[in-house]
């Protein structure tokens, strides 16, 4: 990631983090013999907010265009899903989802430099790459997602804590790629 190397690792920490959490969740659904097929949408979103919060953490310390191809591959399957899939709820889910692949996808590839990057213009004076539209795009997606989450969060407060955590997680990662958005 272009940048501050403090940023860069406080950024690691917090998506890595985050992808953490998400991965303890899906152990935990997968040992819980009392969760059955209605928590299969949770156990999705939980397998798909962990690898985006490990491949953030890994993208802000090793940016490289090998981190586009995996995440371009899951886009195009969760943009099918979300056309296949059955429920508005999970459609809106896996689109969210698809879009935030494809902005990993996109980000790899403009942040690697060099004549192939996104725009073509990455490497020129040192700057990272990308255009300046799509980057705009996906800046207000992803700052009006966080704060969308941010406000459930804060809404969701009481004495249960665990609650709210996974939304705490969702607003953390949206922070994160509005982040990593921001210093391209």
């Amino acid at each position: 990631m272009h940048g501050p190397a403090l940023v860069s690792w406080l950024l690691a920490a917090l998506a890595a983090g985050s992808g953490g959490y998400c991965g303890w969740r899906v152990r935990r659904w997968s040992t819980d013999p009392a969760c059955g097929g209605h928590h299969r949408a949770r156990r999705e979103s939980d397998v798909l907010e962990a690898a985006m919060g490990l491949g953030m953490a890994g993208m802000a310390l090793l940016p490289g265009v090998f981190w586009s191809w995996p995440y371009a591959l899951l886009a195009a399957v969760l943009l099918v899903g979300a056309l296949a899939g059955r429920g508005a709820g999970l459609r809106v889910h896996r689109l969210h989802h698809g879009i935030g692949a494809l902005a990993m996808a996109y980000m790899a590839l403009a942040m690697a430099g060099g004549g192939g990057a996104v725009g073509g213009h990455a490497g020129h004076h040192g700057q990272p790459g990308g255009l300046p539209v799509l980057t705009g795009v996906l800046l207000v997606y992803f700052g009006a997602y966080a704060l969308w989450e941010g406000s459930r969060v804060l809404a969701a407060g009481g004495p249960a804590v665990a609650a709210p955590l996974p939304r705490a997680c969702r607003a953390a990662m949206g922070i994160g790629m509005f982040a990593m958005l921001l210093s391209m």
